[in-house]
């Protein structure tokens, strides 16, 4: 399997429901390093996963519509814990949903898969990895 990983950013604030969650039950910040990665068995006809630039400029897109937001006030999360496993996926659903779309161009309509990572920190991390 082949892959290419592209890499961005993302600023958040939110809080969680929960006594799991301890004090992220207070309103808090976070800033998300995150990782896409897209997967496919054979090459393109350009010999390539994906377009690298393409990726990274609609990983950027998705992430637009979260960054700086507070997540508690976004109508897509209403009365959701907006885990860092919840991110992943929701940020893998969109990236799947623009391929689909056309928006990585007609090479990507051999992509197999694409997992995104959200790193919280060096030593913590959290993704999702779903079928295209």
């Amino acid at each position: 399997m082949f892959s290419i990983t592209v890499r961005d950013h993302v600023m958040v604030a939110h809080s969680f429901r929960g006594e799991v969650f301890g004090p992220a039950q207070q309103l808090h910040g976070a800033t998300f390093l995150v990782d896409a990665t897209f997967r496919r068995q054979e090459l393109d006809a350009d010999n390539i996963v994906v377009d690298m630039g393409l990726a990274t400029q609609e990983l950027g897109a998705v992430l637009s519509d979260l960054n700086y937001r507070n997540l508690d006030d976004h109508p897509d999360f209403a009365g959701i814990n907006t885990s860092t496993e919840f991110l992943a996926k929701v940020i893998a659903d969109r990236l799947a949903d623009r391929v689909h779309a056309g928006a990585f161009g007609e090479g990507a309509r051999g992509l197999a898969a694409v997992a995104v990572t959200l790193h919280e920190s060096h030593v913590a991390w959290a993704g999702y990895e779903r079928s295209l």
